[in-house]
């Protein structure tokens, strides 16, 4: 349960609740959801709780390098390039976020859930920060104090841009994982292309949510770096983990306990496994 759905439940004043919401990612995640799904149901679950808590340490300066992998349809994009990006810039609007991903519709798709958000009548009314008229195209949004949200498919443009967060969400198809020259080819886009995008590169951060697609996708060749704070959270559980989802509160995970069973049961897993011939 969210600290927002707590108060809500004791009947506190719609203005606590809204402070709630303000204050704590996941409370966030879980109130604008509807925006960008109407009608469908949020499922909650600890591994939300845990990316968001992994997220809001990057914001604090806490975190400069995170690598999150997790299955698709987790809610992984939407916890990451769509409310992280708004609630950053609730909070400091003049913040220049780079969202990358592996195709320019889905990074459309991405700035569009996002801009949903910044644009209800919720959002304006726990939040300051307003779009800019100079700037709101499908690909970049930018606000009134000059920050923005700039999105890029893996390759595109991006000479004479900077950020202070660059989120890679999804940098590669499934299918071109499998390809040893594509992999080579992400390999190398990331420290000449990307990497220098940073404003700062001492204090500024980088995130990097994906499914693990091969041992040698941009999460694994990361991975031999040093540097980089992890959070796996695998379909099914390989090892037992401790995983943080607060200061001092943690989930512990069993060795072969499922992520998310309420959405993905084991028949379900095993279905798809089957037909991947596994």
């Amino acid at each position: 349960m969210t600290l927002s759905e707590e108060l809500r439940l004791s009947n506190a004043p719609q203005g606590v609740i809204d402070a709630a919401i303000r204050t704590d990612l996941y409370s966030f995640i879980q109130a604008f959801f509807p925006v960008v799904s109407p009608g469908g149901a949020f499922h909650k679950n600890w591994h939300i709780e845990a990316i968001a808590y992994a997220l809001t340490r990057v914001m604090r300066g806490e975190i400069r390098r995170l690598i999150i992998t997790v299955p698709p349809r987790n809610l992984k994009s939407f916890c990451a390039s769509v409310a992280f990006p708004a609630f950053v810039l609730g909070h400091e609007a003049s913040r220049r976020i780079m969202c990358v991903s592996y195709s320019e519709a889905l990074a459309a798709k991405h700035a569009n859930d996002f801009r949903a958000i910044m644009n209800s009548a919720k959002y304006r009314r726990i939040f300051r920060t307003r779009i800019s008229r100079e700037k709101n195209t499908e690909l970049e949004i930018m606000t009134t104090a000059r920050g923005y949200r700039l999105a890029v498919p893996v390759g595109g443009t991006i000479t004479g841009r900077g950020a202070n967060i660059i989120i890679i969400d999804d940098p590669q198809k499934p299918q071109d994982a499998q390809s040893q020259n594509a992999r080579e080819q992400l390999h190398q886009w990331y420290p000449n292309t990307l990497l220098p995008r940073l404003d700062n590169k001492s204090t500024d951060a980088i995130i990097l949510v994906m499914q693990r697609l091969h041992q040698d996708d941009l999460a694994g060749y990361l991975l031999r770096q040093e540097g980089w704070e992890v959070l796996n959270l695998p379909a099914i559980a390989e090892v037992e983990q401790e995983v943080p989802l607060a200061p001092g509160r943690f989930h512990r995970r069993l060795r072969g306990s499922l992520l998310h069973p309420e959405r993905e049961p084991q028949p379900a897993l095993d279905e798809v496994r089957r037909a991947r011939g596994r």
